[in-house]
């Protein structure tokens, strides 16, 4: 349990459900629905090359790092800096962590609510197929009447929030429900669930006739975009590493608090992201195989999940089953990270506020209600929501590894790392040169470079 209830401190009862619950806050939406496009957009096999890079040099430093601080101090991200390092401006990493979890919670949980609709769509047109006369359009027909469902669901605005509200009341039911009994409980059971589906998928869409073109997309690099647009590029293979394994938002640091001591830090570090990019790169073998045999272009962007997928499925036999399964395994992986989120908010608001769990759950689905409702009646608040992880991501992760690497005392972090001499940590020196230079050099370099980018894509007028 947190502070603000009465009894010992809530924590993971098992190894697996540490991987499972922390596997589940990193493998989401930011795998199925972001990753092949965002990937499609930037070269397919050469935006993989990068991201890889990113994920070990980085991404695996970043998230031992919020495993040390978490554990180590057994609080919030927030109360975790003020009790490592009492007196100091670091708690302010960890309200950017929790400021981040509330911009992050609100677009994703309306894009979660997306998933529900399509879910009971795919339902409903699998009963009444043969009245809307799906057989008789051809792709052309097909792409209008998805795009106009599409459009018209967004633009409706109560549906929408309608499924808004209910993912973010499901997420807070397994969030109230507490860490062992809640989070652990229910990742346990949607983590396996979530592969096994992903996998008939593949097996369905590597299949399909031309499907072996998507496979040489997303395996063979091709550099000659990475030519083109070098900086974009490397900014969002960074921003999609950060936000893929949860990183840099007070998520991983709030779930280490919860992990008991004798558990090996690195192992499970290296094990979460392993799972996590498995899971992206085999979501992309389910995705673009299907999208080239059909002639799509895999650069469709944010739409490709809704509206060029569908068109796919329609195309292929018993494909609104197909549907029907992919977009229940975009629920379940939007559920296990919606609760990550959600949880970095309640620990915050019931550690630092001493609020029962409960009423710190209910205060954080009414905040972040009340931003969901602005990202989804305006567009223009939702693409600032849905940019935002590519800079605040990254900026939280820089100024967490300038804490490992340049305050906390090494024997700290390496007795946090050893479990107390209970695991080897031959990979000490490797960790501590990474999080001291390469990754915040890196991240730092590549930030500026991202506000950069964005400054001169809004005043063109000043490059």
């Amino acid at each position: 349990m947190l502070q603000g209830d009465t009894g010992p401190r809530d924590s993971f009862s098992s190894k697996f459900g540490v991987i499972a619950a922390a596997a589940g806050s990193a493998i989401g939406l930011g795998n199925i629905w972001r990753f092949p496009y965002v990937a499609g957009q930037n070269g397919g096999g050469a935006f993989l090359i990068i991201y890889l890079l990113f994920i070990a040099a980085i991404g695996i430093p970043v998230m031992m790092s919020e495993f040390v601080i978490g554990r180590s101090a057994q609080l919030n991200p927030v109360g975790a800096f003020k009790k490592i390092a009492p007196g100091k401006k670091w708690y302010l990493i960890g309200l950017l962590g929790v400021v981040s979890a509330f911009i992050i919670l609100a677009f994703y949980t309306v894009v979660a609510g997306w998933t529900l609709e399509y879910l009971v769509q795919s339902v409903k047109w699998i009963i009444f197929s043969g009245r809307i006369g799906f057989s008789e359009m051809d792709n052309v027909a097909l792409k209008e009447f998805f795009s106009n469902h599409y459009r018209g669901f967004i633009d409706g605005r109560w549906r929408p929030i309608l499924w808004f509200a209910v993912m973010m009341g499901f997420t807070g039911y397994i969030v109230i429900s507490g860490v062992k009994n809640g989070i652990e409980k229910y990742a346990k059971i949607l983590m396996p669930l979530l592969f096994l589906l992903l996998v008939i998928l593949v097996i369905r869409s590597v299949t399909l006739e031309g499907a072996g073109e998507g496979l040489v997309f997303l395996f063979r690099p091709d550099f000659s975009l990475l030519r083109e647009t070098p900086v974009k590029i490397i900014i969002e293979a960074l921003g999609q590493a950060f936000f893929s394994l949860s990183i840099g938002m007070g998520t991983l640091i709030t779930y280490g608090s919860y992990i008991q001591k004798k558990e090996n830090l690195a192992n499970t570090a290296i094990s979460v992201a392993a799972a996590d990019t498995f899971i992206a790169v085999v979501a992309g073998m389910a995705i673009f195989p299907a999208v080239f045999a059909f002639g799509i272009d895999p650069g469709e962007g944010p739409e490709l999940v809704y509206i060029t997928l569908p068109v796919i499925f329609q195309r292929m036999a018993g494909g609104l089953i197909w549907a029907f399964l992919f977009f229940l395994l975009l629920c379940f992986a939007a559920i296990t990270s919606t609760i990550s989120v959600l949880e970095v908010i309640v620990a915050y608001f019931s550690e630092q506020l001493s609020m029962s769990r409960r009423n710190a759950a209910i205060l954080a689905m009414i905040s972040v209600g009340f931003l969901g409702v602005l990202c989804a009646f305006s567009e223009e608040i939702f693409g600032i929501f849905n940019a935002s992880p590519d800079l605040l991501l990254p900026l939280g992760g820089f100024f967490i590894v300038v804490f490992i690497g340049w305050f906390l005392p090494k024997d700290k972090s390496k007795r946090e790392l050893s479990s107390d001499g209970s695991h080897r940590t031959r990979y000490y020196n490797l960790f501590l040169f990474l999080v001291k230079f390469v990754a915040p050099l890196a991240i730092a370099f590549l930030f500026v470079l991202g506000v950069y980018s964005r400054l001169i894509t809004l005043f063109p007028g000043a490059n």
